[in-house]
């Protein structure tokens, strides 16, 4: 790779940021307070996902320092347990981030139409908005990681901008009213469910807010140099928890913690405490630039998974090419953004349809951190891991590993019919491993 397509500290620790804030913290808090029972809980709940974060990240950075290669979130299942195990787990990966890239360009069209139209516009629209954001970003992408990345940086700079504007709205000293909740969403008290349960449904949506960070190791054969894994990956998350512990800080102050449990548009609200009755129509532009925002990271992460999938065999050769001149990868490019553009066509409503990713994530996030005792076993590139700073990473690694899978726990215990789904497609695409690539890998 040349070294103008290569990244620097700043291109990965915005990569980081990217890859774990995405729509969710502008409504997910809402649902959280509706399940942690006090106040104080919900604030040690987020506390809680952060720390997680933290143990994560460090345990994430050295993973990548000493297995640096595009595409790396396979590799590590593919050469510390088996390329089955990598097949099956990314596969499934693969097709719920093309589905989630789908819905959230959709979510962003319902934006663009509300800001324009001032009311919800037909499936038409929204359909035709989605696949434009897709196309001009597979567009960005055909032209190389450095104008992705260039890219990805603005409009991750506007976002945390947003953030930003959003916690700052405590200074305006105001309260906000809640114009409508969700209907239907649980709402528990202490009375209702004992502590411990209600404590793990509501760490369920916080861990899912703080993820997402795991996915910058498939870009750990394109930095600039090594060790800036680490610091980017540490950084980033850094960022991350300072902001989300400041924006829900904001919410209970300017909304109330009893009044935005199942509020609707909460992220809207601390944009009314700026700007009025105009606030919503400032929160539908800057919402935009969030979803495409994501929509780009995705297109940048996900045919770098399908690149190294291909070099091991598990996936057709020509995902493996990479153009000349830019060196995009352009089949994977190609058939992601193909993927989500079909999706796109079936709506929202796919994003039900993948609540099992919850379970799966948790599974993916707790044996691809469990790796990191295999890479040390193996002392594989000792030489690259320097100074002090990975002294505990075994104990957070231990740590990051079992609080995930508790958060899988609390999935069964929220949802078991998901969690049964997840697994039978897990058996399902290990099956196709041995089917159609085993016999061609041995």
């Amino acid at each position: 790779m040349t070294p103008k397509n290569k990244l620097g500290l700043f291109d990965l620790t915005m990569i980081v940021i990217s890859l774990v804030i995405g729509m969710g913290i502008f409504r997910n808090p809402a649902s959280v307070a509706a399940t942690s029972g006090t106040s104080t809980v919900f604030f040690l709940l987020w506390v809680t996902g952060g720390v997680i974060a933290l143990c994560g990240a460090l345990t994430y950075a050295e993973i990548g320092l000493r297995l640096p290669a595009m595409g790396g979130y396979y590799k590590v299942f593919a050469e510390c347990y088996h390329p089955a195990v990598g097949f099956t787990v990314n596969s499934l990966i693969l097709i719920s981030n093309a589905a989630s890239l789908a819905v959230v360009a959709l979510i962003g069209a319902d934006y663009v139409s509300d800001l324009l139209f001032g009311k919800p516009s037909g499936t038409l629209f929204n359909t035709s908005i989605a696949i434009i954001a897709v196309a001009i970003f597979f567009f960005v992408n055909l032209l190389g990681l450095k104008t992705s990345s260039r890219t990805q940086n603005v409009l991750i700079i506007l976002k945390v901008g947003l953030i930003i504007l959003l916690i700052a709205s405590v200074f305006k000293g105001v309260i906000v009213e809640p114009h409508g909740y969700e209907t239907g969403s649980p709402l528990f008290t202490l009375a209702d469910k004992d502590a411990i349960s209600l404590f793990l449904i509501s760490l369920i949506p916080v861990c899912f807010a703080y993820g997402g960070y795991q996915q910058t190791i498939n870009f750990g054969g394109e930095v600039s140099k090594t060790r800036i894994i680490p610091k980017g990956i540490f950084i980033g998350i850094i960022i991350v928890v300072l902001l989300y512990l400041l924006i829900n800080y904001a919410y209970t102050e300017v909304i109330g913690y009893d009044k935005m449990k199942n509020a609707s548009a909460i992220g809207a609200l601390l944009c009314e405490a700026w700007f009025g009755k105009a606030g919503a129509k400032v929160f539908d532009a800057l919402m935009f630039i969030s979803v495409l925002a994501y929509v780009n990271i995705l297109l940048m992460s996900n045919p770098r998974v399908m690149f190294a999938m291909s070099k091991d065999k598990v996936f057709p050769s020509i995902f493996s090419y990479r153009h000349p001149k830019t060196e995009a990868l352009v089949a994977g490019l190609a058939t992601f953004s193909l993927i989500a553009i079909i999706v796109t066509f079936f709506g929202k409503g796919v994003d039900n349809i993948l609540n099992f990713t919850m379970f799966l994530d948790s599974i993916g996030m707790s044996t691809s951190a469990a790796t990191l005792f295999i890479l040390r076993k193996r002392k594989q590139n000792e030489e690259l891991v320097t100074g002090n700073w990975n002294k505990f990473t075994p104990i957070l690694a231990s740590f990051f590993v079992f609080s995930y899978f508790m958060i899988a726990v609390g999935v069964v215990i929220k949802d078991v019919q998901a969690a049964l789904i997840g697994t039978g497609l897990l058996l399902f695409f290990l099956l196709l491993y041995y089917l159609f690539y085993f016999r061609k890998k041995d």
